[in-house]
Protein backbone atom coordinates (compact mmCIF):
# COMPACT_ATOMS: atom_id res chain seq x y z
CA UNK A 1 0.00 0.00 0.00
CA UNK A 2 1.48 3.34 -0.82
CA UNK A 3 1.31 6.73 0.82
CA UNK A 4 -2.11 7.98 -0.46
CA UNK A 5 -4.00 4.96 -0.03
CA UNK A 6 -1.77 4.89 4.32
CA UNK A 7 -2.54 8.77 4.89
CA UNK A 8 -5.24 9.60 2.99
CA UNK A 9 -3.45 11.87 0.76
CA UNK A 10 -3.93 11.61 -2.97
CA UNK A 11 -0.06 12.61 -4.31
CA UNK A 12 1.31 10.46 -7.37
CA UNK A 13 0.49 7.49 -8.46
CA UNK A 14 3.03 5.20 -10.16
CA UNK A 15 2.11 2.79 -12.73
CA UNK A 16 1.90 -0.79 -11.67
CA UNK A 17 2.04 -2.48 -15.30
CA UNK A 18 5.13 -0.62 -16.67
CA UNK A 19 7.20 -2.87 -18.66
CA UNK A 20 4.32 -5.30 -18.45
CA UNK A 21 1.26 -4.43 -20.33
CA UNK A 22 3.32 -1.57 -22.07
CA UNK A 23 7.32 -0.74 -22.64
CA UNK A 24 8.40 0.50 -19.50
CA UNK A 25 10.94 2.72 -20.79
CA UNK A 26 9.61 6.24 -22.34
CA UNK A 27 11.86 6.34 -25.34
CA UNK A 28 10.36 2.66 -26.21
CA UNK A 29 6.46 3.70 -25.31
CA UNK A 30 7.08 6.52 -27.24
CA UNK A 31 7.60 4.29 -30.34
CA UNK A 32 5.19 2.07 -29.64
CA UNK A 33 2.01 4.52 -28.97
CA UNK A 34 2.96 6.43 -32.26
CA UNK A 35 2.81 3.56 -34.04
CA UNK A 36 -0.13 2.12 -32.75
CA UNK A 37 -1.60 5.61 -33.22
CA UNK A 38 -0.53 6.05 -36.50
CA UNK A 39 -3.17 3.25 -37.72
CA UNK A 40 -5.92 5.75 -37.30
CA UNK A 41 -7.94 6.49 -39.80
CA UNK A 42 -8.52 11.02 -40.16
CA UNK A 43 -9.69 12.52 -36.75
CA UNK A 44 -12.57 13.04 -36.10
CA UNK A 45 -14.03 16.80 -37.30
CA UNK A 46 -16.65 16.68 -34.22
CA UNK A 47 -15.93 16.62 -30.31
CA UNK A 48 -15.64 13.45 -29.34
CA UNK A 49 -18.45 12.56 -25.81
CA UNK A 50 -17.10 9.30 -25.11
CA UNK A 51 -14.46 7.09 -26.28
CA UNK A 52 -14.65 3.60 -25.31
CA UNK A 53 -11.15 1.93 -25.37
CA UNK A 54 -9.43 -1.95 -24.39
CA UNK A 55 -6.91 -2.23 -21.93
CA UNK A 56 -4.98 -5.12 -22.54
CA UNK A 57 -1.64 -5.88 -23.39
CA UNK A 58 -0.49 -3.40 -25.74
CA UNK A 59 0.39 -6.57 -28.25
CA UNK A 60 -3.26 -7.42 -27.96
CA UNK A 61 -5.23 -4.61 -27.48
CA UNK A 62 -3.12 -1.86 -28.96
CA UNK A 63 -4.28 -1.83 -32.30
CA UNK A 64 -7.70 -1.01 -31.20
CA UNK A 65 -7.03 1.67 -28.80
CA UNK A 66 -4.31 3.58 -31.19
CA UNK A 67 -6.68 3.49 -34.29
CA UNK A 68 -9.66 4.39 -31.76
CA UNK A 69 -7.98 7.37 -29.51
CA UNK A 70 -6.36 8.36 -32.90
CA UNK A 71 -9.51 9.19 -34.52
CA UNK A 72 -11.23 10.79 -31.27
CA UNK A 73 -11.52 14.50 -31.13
CA UNK A 74 -11.09 14.37 -27.41
CA UNK A 75 -11.19 17.73 -24.89
CA UNK A 76 -8.47 18.69 -22.81
CA UNK A 77 -9.92 17.38 -19.98
CA UNK A 78 -11.06 13.97 -19.50
CA UNK A 79 -13.37 11.84 -17.47
CA UNK A 80 -12.01 8.33 -16.73
CA UNK A 81 -13.99 5.57 -15.86
CA UNK A 82 -12.87 2.14 -15.58
CA UNK A 83 -13.59 -1.10 -13.73
CA UNK A 84 -12.22 -2.29 -10.63
CA UNK A 85 -10.55 -5.76 -10.99
CA UNK A 86 -8.89 -5.56 -7.29
CA UNK A 87 -12.66 -5.45 -5.35
CA UNK A 88 -10.87 -3.11 -3.08
CA UNK A 89 -11.95 0.28 -2.32
CA UNK A 90 -15.38 2.13 -2.92
CA UNK A 91 -17.75 1.10 -5.28
CA UNK A 92 -17.79 4.83 -7.28
CA UNK A 93 -13.69 5.86 -6.23
CA UNK A 94 -12.29 9.04 -7.43
CA UNK A 95 -9.06 10.39 -7.11
CA UNK A 96 -9.42 14.01 -6.65
CA UNK A 97 -6.32 15.96 -6.67
CA UNK A 98 -2.31 15.17 -7.99
CA UNK A 99 -0.90 13.43 -10.89
CA UNK A 100 -0.62 9.98 -12.55
CA UNK A 101 2.69 9.14 -13.32
CA UNK A 102 3.51 7.23 -16.45
CA UNK A 103 7.22 6.56 -18.63
CA UNK A 104 8.25 9.58 -19.60
CA UNK A 105 5.17 11.44 -18.64
CA UNK A 106 3.08 13.08 -15.41
CA UNK A 107 -0.46 13.53 -16.06
CA UNK A 108 -2.13 16.24 -13.86
CA UNK A 109 -5.70 15.31 -11.97
CA UNK A 110 -7.89 18.00 -12.36
CA UNK A 111 -8.40 18.84 -8.83
CA UNK A 112 -11.22 21.56 -9.88
CA UNK A 113 -13.16 19.47 -11.85
CA UNK A 114 -12.73 16.42 -9.53
CA UNK A 115 -14.00 18.36 -6.34
CA UNK A 116 -17.22 19.49 -8.15
CA UNK A 117 -17.81 16.49 -9.16
CA UNK A 118 -17.35 14.87 -5.81
CA UNK A 119 -19.75 18.02 -4.31
CA UNK A 120 -22.75 17.24 -6.84
CA UNK A 121 -22.81 13.53 -6.30
CA UNK A 122 -22.63 11.84 -2.43
CA UNK A 123 -22.15 8.63 -4.36
CA UNK A 124 -18.84 9.78 -4.99
CA UNK A 125 -16.16 9.10 -2.64
CA UNK A 126 -12.73 10.31 -2.67
CA UNK A 127 -10.50 7.00 -3.14
CA UNK A 128 -7.10 5.54 -3.91
CA UNK A 129 -7.17 2.13 -2.70
CA UNK A 130 -9.90 1.10 -5.82
CA UNK A 131 -6.85 3.07 -7.87
CA UNK A 132 -3.79 1.71 -6.65
CA UNK A 133 -3.16 -1.93 -8.22
CA UNK A 134 -5.82 -1.22 -11.07
CA UNK A 135 -4.44 -1.17 -14.41
CA UNK A 136 -7.58 -0.54 -17.05
CA UNK A 137 -7.47 3.29 -16.59
CA UNK A 138 -3.43 3.91 -16.58
CA UNK A 139 -3.11 1.94 -19.28
CA UNK A 140 -4.77 4.26 -21.56
CA UNK A 141 -2.78 7.16 -20.37
CA UNK A 142 -0.02 6.79 -23.07
CA UNK A 143 -2.62 7.31 -25.65
CA UNK A 144 -3.89 10.36 -23.88
CA UNK A 145 -0.89 11.88 -23.18
CA UNK A 146 0.93 11.42 -26.72
CA UNK A 147 -2.34 12.83 -28.50
CA UNK A 148 -2.90 15.25 -25.81
CA UNK A 149 0.19 16.54 -23.88
CA UNK A 150 -2.05 19.05 -21.90
CA UNK A 151 -4.22 16.70 -21.08
CA UNK A 152 -6.26 16.64 -17.36
CA UNK A 153 -7.79 14.05 -16.17
CA UNK A 154 -10.50 13.02 -13.16
CA UNK A 155 -10.39 9.21 -13.14
CA UNK A 156 -12.57 7.35 -11.66
CA UNK A 157 -13.11 3.24 -10.58
CA UNK A 158 -16.70 2.27 -11.30
CA UNK A 159 -17.72 -1.13 -9.45
CA UNK A 160 -22.01 0.41 -8.26
CA UNK A 161 -23.67 -2.48 -9.41
CA UNK A 162 -27.13 -0.88 -9.60
CA UNK A 163 -27.85 0.94 -12.70
CA UNK A 164 -30.46 3.51 -11.08
CA UNK A 165 -27.52 4.51 -9.45
CA UNK A 166 -25.07 4.69 -12.32
CA UNK A 167 -28.15 6.85 -14.07
CA UNK A 168 -28.07 9.14 -10.68
CA UNK A 169 -25.00 9.89 -10.19
CA UNK A 170 -24.61 10.22 -14.91
CA UNK A 171 -27.14 13.43 -14.00
CA UNK A 172 -25.41 15.13 -11.18
CA UNK A 173 -21.86 14.80 -13.45
CA UNK A 174 -24.01 15.91 -16.40
CA UNK A 175 -25.13 19.23 -14.80
CA UNK A 176 -21.40 20.05 -13.37
CA UNK A 177 -20.34 19.63 -16.71
CA UNK A 178 -22.78 21.44 -18.71
CA UNK A 179 -21.96 24.23 -16.08
CA UNK A 180 -18.12 24.39 -17.00
CA UNK A 181 -17.11 26.86 -19.40
CA UNK A 182 -14.98 24.33 -21.68
CA UNK A 183 -15.65 20.94 -22.42
CA UNK A 184 -14.83 17.67 -21.21
CA UNK A 185 -14.54 14.43 -22.49
CA UNK A 186 -15.26 10.67 -21.51
CA UNK A 187 -13.07 7.84 -21.77
CA UNK A 188 -14.27 4.56 -20.70
CA UNK A 189 -11.95 1.54 -20.15
CA UNK A 190 -13.37 -1.70 -21.11
CA UNK A 191 -12.14 -5.41 -23.05
CA UNK A 192 -14.83 -7.68 -24.09
CA UNK A 193 -15.98 -10.91 -24.34
CA UNK A 194 -13.04 -13.27 -22.48
CA UNK A 195 -11.89 -16.88 -22.89
CA UNK A 196 -14.66 -18.01 -25.28
CA UNK A 197 -13.80 -19.43 -28.68
CA UNK A 198 -13.46 -17.20 -31.43
CA UNK A 199 -16.92 -16.79 -33.23
CA UNK A 200 -18.36 -17.63 -29.85
CA UNK A 201 -16.65 -14.02 -28.36
CA UNK A 202 -17.66 -12.51 -32.02
CA UNK A 203 -21.73 -13.01 -31.18
CA UNK A 204 -21.34 -12.52 -27.50
CA UNK A 205 -19.86 -9.10 -28.15
CA UNK A 206 -21.85 -7.75 -31.27
CA UNK A 207 -24.91 -8.05 -28.86
CA UNK A 208 -23.27 -5.72 -26.54
CA UNK A 209 -22.03 -3.47 -28.76
CA UNK A 210 -25.56 -3.13 -30.52
CA UNK A 211 -26.68 -1.78 -27.41
CA UNK A 212 -24.06 0.76 -26.66
CA UNK A 213 -24.52 1.74 -30.75
CA UNK A 214 -28.15 2.56 -30.17
CA UNK A 215 -26.69 4.45 -27.37
CA UNK A 216 -29.04 2.10 -24.44
CA UNK A 217 -27.27 2.44 -21.59
CA UNK A 218 -29.94 -0.14 -19.81
CA UNK A 219 -29.71 -2.09 -22.92
CA UNK A 220 -26.56 -2.58 -22.58
CA UNK A 221 -26.91 -3.86 -18.53
CA UNK A 222 -29.65 -5.99 -19.39
CA UNK A 223 -27.68 -7.72 -22.21
CA UNK A 224 -24.90 -7.98 -21.08
CA UNK A 225 -26.39 -9.84 -17.45
CA UNK A 226 -28.71 -11.78 -19.42
CA UNK A 227 -26.62 -13.34 -22.21
CA UNK A 228 -23.67 -13.38 -19.54
CA UNK A 229 -21.69 -11.29 -21.56
CA UNK A 230 -17.96 -11.10 -19.84
CA UNK A 231 -17.35 -7.66 -20.52
CA UNK A 232 -15.25 -6.25 -17.55
CA UNK A 233 -16.00 -2.37 -18.29
CA UNK A 234 -19.92 -2.84 -19.07
CA UNK A 235 -20.32 -0.75 -15.31
CA UNK A 236 -18.16 2.69 -16.13
CA UNK A 237 -19.44 2.02 -20.01
CA UNK A 238 -23.23 2.20 -18.73
CA UNK A 239 -22.28 5.14 -16.62
CA UNK A 240 -20.36 6.58 -19.72
CA UNK A 241 -23.34 6.30 -21.60
CA UNK A 242 -25.69 7.53 -19.04
CA UNK A 243 -23.82 10.33 -19.33
CA UNK A 244 -23.25 10.86 -22.63
CA UNK A 245 -26.69 10.83 -23.19
CA UNK A 246 -27.37 13.56 -20.82
CA UNK A 247 -25.13 15.79 -22.55
CA UNK A 248 -26.55 15.00 -26.08
CA UNK A 249 -25.07 12.88 -27.26
CA UNK A 250 -26.67 11.36 -30.98
CA UNK A 251 -24.72 8.52 -32.51
CA UNK A 252 -22.09 6.00 -31.30
CA UNK A 253 -19.76 4.73 -33.97
CA UNK A 254 -17.35 1.33 -33.89
CA UNK A 255 -13.98 2.82 -34.29
CA UNK A 256 -12.48 -0.89 -34.32
CA UNK A 257 -12.36 -4.34 -32.89
CA UNK A 258 -10.54 -6.98 -32.73
CA UNK A 259 -10.00 -10.33 -30.51
CA UNK A 260 -6.59 -11.70 -29.04
CA UNK A 261 -6.48 -14.25 -31.46
CA UNK A 262 -5.62 -12.11 -34.07
CA UNK A 263 -2.45 -11.67 -32.08
CA UNK A 264 -1.85 -14.84 -31.14
CA UNK A 265 -2.91 -16.86 -33.93
CA UNK A 266 -4.93 -18.89 -31.01
CA UNK A 267 -8.66 -18.92 -31.63
CA UNK A 268 -9.77 -21.49 -28.62
CA UNK A 269 -9.94 -18.63 -25.74
CA UNK A 270 -9.65 -14.99 -26.61
CA UNK A 271 -10.55 -11.87 -25.41
CA UNK A 272 -12.59 -9.40 -27.30
CA UNK A 273 -11.66 -5.53 -27.53
CA UNK A 274 -13.75 -2.83 -29.33
CA UNK A 275 -13.03 0.82 -29.81
CA UNK A 276 -16.19 3.00 -29.79
CA UNK A 277 -16.87 6.53 -30.66
CA UNK A 278 -20.00 8.73 -29.70
CA UNK A 279 -20.66 12.27 -30.85
CA UNK A 280 -22.59 15.14 -30.13
CA UNK A 281 -24.73 17.38 -32.35
CA UNK A 282 -21.40 19.60 -32.54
Amino acid sequence: MDDASRDGAFATRQPVVAGQFYPGRAEELRRQVDALLGQAGQRESRRTLLAMVPHAGYMYSGPVAGRTLGEAHLADRMLLLGPNHTGRGHRLAVWPSGAWDIPGARVPVDDVLAGALLAASPRLTPDAEAHVGEHSLEVELPFLVRTNPACRIVPIAVAEPNPAVLREVAAAAAGVLQALPEPVSVVVSSDMSHYLPQEVAKRQDSLALDRILALDPEGLFTVVREAGITMCGVLPMVLGLFLAKALGATEAVLAAYATSGEATGDYRQVVGYAGVLVRGAR
